[in-house]
């Protein structure tokens, strides 16, 4: 998979990229990120990139014209195998079934970040989706492109080490998440209570186990 990020604070991504499964999958060739300062698109001597809104309002909005060069340069033809997307309050919820959809049948992402108070309109001409991790406002689009690169990166084969770890965990099955866990130490002492591992995790009944973790797993 490859990422292509636009953003006006790409040192944002840095930290986080560089650690854990994300760093390991670069290192692996599982995936390839490159991040782009939108402000190499601008094309006045002061790099600006927004600018005040018709119609007066607060804030500032992202201008159209250094995206389109953004986008006529890292995608100059379309691909059925790539998404262009653009992070925003308004689009619809990102998701497991998204992100799962992504992994399977996408071979590379643009993600554009919002930021301000939006992006010209005009953008959604040039964009395939419009996409929101929640219902909030955040002060850019930098964390819902981690987020997107993470959720859809993990969900690639070889990625993660374990193939369980997927098929049991949280939403891997619509409206469903994970079951309970633990780890030693097998009793938790505080001052006032002691707090125990069930006894049937311990009991080396794989079936029964089974039965218990279907059970408690909960729902949404």
């Amino acid at each position: 998979m490859k990422y292509q990020i636009i953003t006006i604070f790409p040192e944002i991504f840095t930290s986080y990229f560089s650690h854990s499964i994300i760093a390991r999958a670069q290192k692996n060739n599982l995936i390839d990120i490159k991040i782009h300062d939108l402000r190499k698109w601008a094309t006045d001597k002061h790099k600006t990139v927004d600018d005040t809104p018709y119609g007066g309002g607060a804030g500032m909005i992202l201008k159209v014209e250094p995206l389109y060069k953004a986008l006529k340069e890292l995608a100059p033809r379309k691909k059925k195998t790539r998404k262009i997307i653009l992070t925003s309050a308004k689009g619809k919820t990102f998701n497991q079934t998204v992100a799962k959809s992504y992994s399977k049948n996408i071979k590379e992402m643009i993600i554009i970040c919002g930021r301000y108070e939006g992006v010209d309109e005009r953008i959604k001409e040039f964009i395939d989706e419009e996409l929101s991790i929640g219902n909030y406002v955040l002060t850019g689009g930098e964390i819902p492109a981690m987020a997107i690169v993470d959720a859809s990166t993990r969900l690639l084969p070889k990625v993660l080490g374990n193939k369980e770890s997927i098929i049991n965990e949280s939403h891997n099955k619509v409206g469903t998440l994970e079951y309970p866990q633990f780890t030693k130490p097998q009793n938790f002492k505080t001052r006032k209570k002691i707090l125990s591992v069930p006894d049937i995790l311990l009991s080396g009944n794989h079936e029964e186990i089974k039965k218990w973790r279907q059970k408690h797993q909960s729902k949404q």
